[in-house]
C-alpha cells in the first residue's frame, strides 16, 4: 500500500484513499474475528484504526499532496 501510495497521492486521491482504507480495515477485522472466533457486526468498536497502526498497516489518510497550478512565463 506504501508505494501504491506514494504513487497516487499527487492530484485529488483522497475519496479513494479513504475507501481503500476503509475495505483494507474490513478485511482485516473479517480476519482476526474469523481467527478469535468472534461474532457479531460491531467491529468498528471492536477493532478501532489504532488496532491496524499496532499492526503496523501503512496509513493513507493524510499522505494526498493537492496539486498546484504553475503558470510557465
Amino acid at each position: 500500500m506504501r508505494g501504491w501510495g506514494a504513487y497516487f497521492r499527487n492530484g485529488y486521491s483522497g475519496r479513494k484513499f479513504n475507501a481503500v482504507e476503509g475495505y483494507v480495515h474490513e478485511r482485516l477485522v473479517i480476519l482476526a474475528g474469523r481467527r478469535r472466533r468472534l461474532r457479531g457486526g460491531n467491529w468498528t468498536t471492536r477493532f478501532a484504526y489504532g488496532w491496524i497502526t499496532r499492526l503496523g498497516v501503512y496509513r493513507l489518510t493524510g499522505t494526498v499532496r493537492r496539486a498546484t497550478a504553475h503558470a510557465s512565463r
